[in-house]
């Protein structure tokens, strides 16, 4: 068994369902953050490693408020397509999973933002950039046949885009290490939307690592979005039928599904007999023999 099954087996009833529903109500909260009090975001809320290390630690949470765009235009299109790539990440590689890749990113952040500060005294104010970039390096890697249309008209498949996302990871790897502040190729670089400093080549990398750590972990778990649709497709029809009929009653508090939309009853093989009982009872009743 893997790590990762062992810690869903032991922490997966933990894990926050939708959480990308969440997600994107920060987001916008951000957003109105940003458009009412836009100083308010870089001095109580950003990632500031000398202000968490003098008492503010609810940094540590409180900047994945950030926006991935402070663009009227196109924040809900951002935030449309966050939630497109969360939810299908959740339903392909379930929900402890898709819990654990975003708040490990959340974490190493935090830890790459700290020992930046520790080690060389300078304070970089991490957003959620790269937390999102690494997550729609995922999304692209693990559904390379996906069609995107670029500026709403260009068709281009997703495995191009990762191909691009990936040149991009490199350069902004290599040029924050090798190409000096103020030099002319470091100005073509910032023209072109790279910034080449050390503590940006560091935050890909740590988005990197946890993209190879989650891809690699779960590879053999992924879903394909018409397998996907497929199953969100079956659930629905599973709910339909629940409701029309009402012949399921646990064995020890009687209750049916007309009780709730959310029950769900299970047979014991422990048992002799077809006895039925719901998530509440199924693992803590007596077995009859």
């Amino acid at each position: 068994m893997r790590w990762i099954d062992k810690l869903e087996r032991r922490f997966g009833k933990y894990a926050i369902r939708n959480l990308m529903n969440y997600i994107i109500i920060l987001y916008g909260i951000g957003f109105v953050v940003q458009l009412v009090a836009p100083q308010l975001y870089p001095q109580l809320l950003s990632l500031d490693a000398e202000a968490i290390l003098h008492g503010q630690v609810w940094r540590i949470f409180t900047f994945i408020i950030q926006p991935p765009t402070d663009s009227l235009f196109f924040i809900m299109f951002s935030l449309y397509l966050y939630y497109m790539i969360g939810r299908m990440l959740e339903y392909s590689w379930g929900t402890f999973r898709f819990n654990l890749f975003y708040f490990s990113g959340m974490f190493l952040h935090v830890i790459a933002c700290i020992g930046i500060y520790l080690a060389t005294g300078f304070n970089f104010s991490y957003g959620t950039f790269y937390l999102n970039l690494s997550m729609f390096f995922v999304y692209l890697t693990l559904f390379p046949d996906v069609q995107f249309l670029l500026f709403f008209i260009i068709p281009i498949r997703a495995r191009t885009l990762a191909l691009i996302e990936g040149i991009y990871y490199g350069v902004t790897i290599l040029a924050g290490f090798f190409v000096p502040i103020g030099s002319s190729l470091w100005y073509s670089l910032l023209s072109a939307g790279i910034f080449a400093l050390p503590a940006n080549s560091i935050a890909a990398l740590v988005s990197l690592f946890n993209f190879f750590v989650f891809f690699y972990s779960t590879r053999r778990s992924k879903f394909s979005p018409k397998d996907v649709k497929r199953r969100k497709e079956y659930q629905k029809k599973i709910k339909v039928a629940a409701a029309k009929s009402s012949h399921h009653q646990c064995a020890v508090c009687g209750r049916t599904e007309a009780d709730g939309e959310d029950m769900e009853f299970r047979f014991c093989s422990k048992c002799v007999g077809n006895y039925e009982y719901c998530q509440d009872h199924l693992f803590t009743h007596e077995h009859r023999k």
